[in-house]
């Protein structure tokens, strides 16, 4: 419920500006929702194995050794939804090349996060705020 919750503002911000909800508010809600999957099932595996001792039901320990896989899934999703509410927003060509950043970020975090390292799993999971500020720049291009 976390990625419901923490992307309804995508919503409400998009619908206090454009004065109504569309295509590119959904989309950019959805890419939100996979985000959060990800970089959630990422934060999991610090404390996966307390989890698996008080019986905690988490993301981690669902995927397991696929965590990876499914991670990579969701980032693949909150990729293609992204693009998809950029292209639909009419969003200047300059947005894409930060797009672009923004899959390679995602790609660097799946190639470099050890799952069993809580200490990895935390950095990669911080490195987020970094992705956030790509998204943001690549919306900010596209007005330049």
């Amino acid at each position: 419920f976390l990625g419901l919750t923490f992307n309804f503002g995508a919503l409400m911000g998009w619908a206090a500006v454009m004065d109504g909800l569309g295509l590119p508010a959904v989309l950019l809600y959805v890419s939100g929702f996979f985000w959060t999957l990800g970089y959630d099932t990422i934060y999991a595996h610090q404390d996966k194995d307390d989890d698996a001792l008080i019986g905690m039901k988490s993301t981690a320990l669902k995927f397991g050794d696929d965590s990876k896989k499914w991670v990579s899934g969701f980032y693949a999703g909150m990729l293609v939804c992204l693009a998809c509410a950029f292209a639909l927003s009419s969003l200047n060509v300059l947005a894409f090349p930060g797009l672009g950043l923004v899959g390679v970020h995602l790609f660097w975090q799946i190639r470099c996060w050890d799952m069993d390292d809580p200490a990895c799993s935390l950095a990669v999971f911080k490195s987020n705020r970094d992705l956030g500020l790509l998204v943001l720049a690549a919306i900010l291009a596209s007005g330049i």
